[in-house]
């Protein structure tokens, strides 16, 4: 993407304490189209383009943050959110990821890790701005490494194993991916492997495959005008009915109904009250995104 003109819109919401997030975006800029959100002044822009991705920087998150990223989330749910953060926890990775936030970045960035991120990026933009075809989509790649947390532990040595599987599930996971023959690939027997991966993951082997398979549906629903079952083949489903019921298990509604509310519908005014710091924001993040 070398054409200035479409460089990623990156929009940045500042949570952090001592309002360091200047010195995260200069990382970005060149690369990328960076703006600042602000609560009552929000950059305008002179073209009716939305942002690519919303990004939101936490040096120690808390709940009031947090709440905000979910509300951020609803009122403005085509457009992906990365969350930033310089505090990192296990609980804070699974939490980040059962939100669907998009991309959950541990500060200081590596070299490597902003390359990743950045190519992942350039490739989200190019399935968002290329929505009229009907054809297939290129898969946006994100392998995200080990955070220095859990590397730095006594039990790394035992995850060593596991994670060379992760980038062959991220690659698959819409085909069938034999459980047992991942355990094999890593030297352990399926009980093992199961109960390794979700103490490292957070989650089952099973709800780690749907969640992308969702993850997946959800980017050709915002981004695409394929029909609704052929995202579900797409996304590694065989059976459209199945897709349906999995697809409103997780996300509490139909596809159709997901793709619905995502177009053409703007979000109305919050319901949640008391929080008047808040409000401000996302009245001004939602200024900015319409301007």
């Amino acid at each position: 993407m070398s054409n200035s003109a479409t460089k990623p819109f990156l929009l940045w919401l500042d949570m952090t304490h001592d309002r360091s997030v200047a010195d995260l975006i200069a990382h970005f800029r060149g690369i990328c189209e960076c703006r600042l959100a602000e609560a009552t002044a929000m950059p305008q822009r002179a073209s009716a383009q939305q942002p690519d991705m919303i990004c939101m920087h936490f040096d120690r998150p808390d709940a009031l943050g947090l709440n905000l990223l979910l509300e951020v989330k609803r009122c403005v749910p085509s457009i992906p959110i990365t969350m930033f953060t310089v505090q990192h926890s296990e609980e804070l990775a699974v939490w980040a990821m059962r939100s669907r936030v998009w991309e959950y970045m541990v500060l200081p960035l590596s070299a490597a890790e902003k390359n990743r991120y950045l190519r992942s990026l350039m490739q989200l933009c190019e399935l968002r701005r290329s929505a009229v075809s009907q054809g297939k989509k290129p898969l946006v790649e994100r392998y995200p490494s080990v955070p220095d947390s859990i590397r730095m532990t006594a039990a790394h040595q035992k995850h060593r194993a596991l994670n060379k599987v992760l980038q062959y599930i991220d690659e698959h996971f819409r085909e069938n991916i034999d459980q047992k023959a991942l355990a094999q690939r890593c030297g352990m027997t399926s009980f093992r492997f199961s109960r390794l991966f979700k103490e490292v993951m957070g989650v089952g082997f099973m709800d780690y495959i749907l969640g992308k398979r969702m993850d997946f549906a959800r980017e050709l629903l915002d981004n695409s005008q394929m029909p609704i079952t052929s995202i579900g083949y797409e996304a590694g489903f065989k059976d459209p009915s199945y897709f349906a019921r999995s697809f409103k298990q997780y996300n509490g509604c139909t596809p159709s109904e997901y793709r619905q509310s995502n177009r053409g519908e703007q979000p109305g005014g919050l319901v949640s009250a008391g929080k008047d710091s808040s409000q401000k924001v996302i009245e001004g993040l939602l200024r900015g995104v319409r301007a």
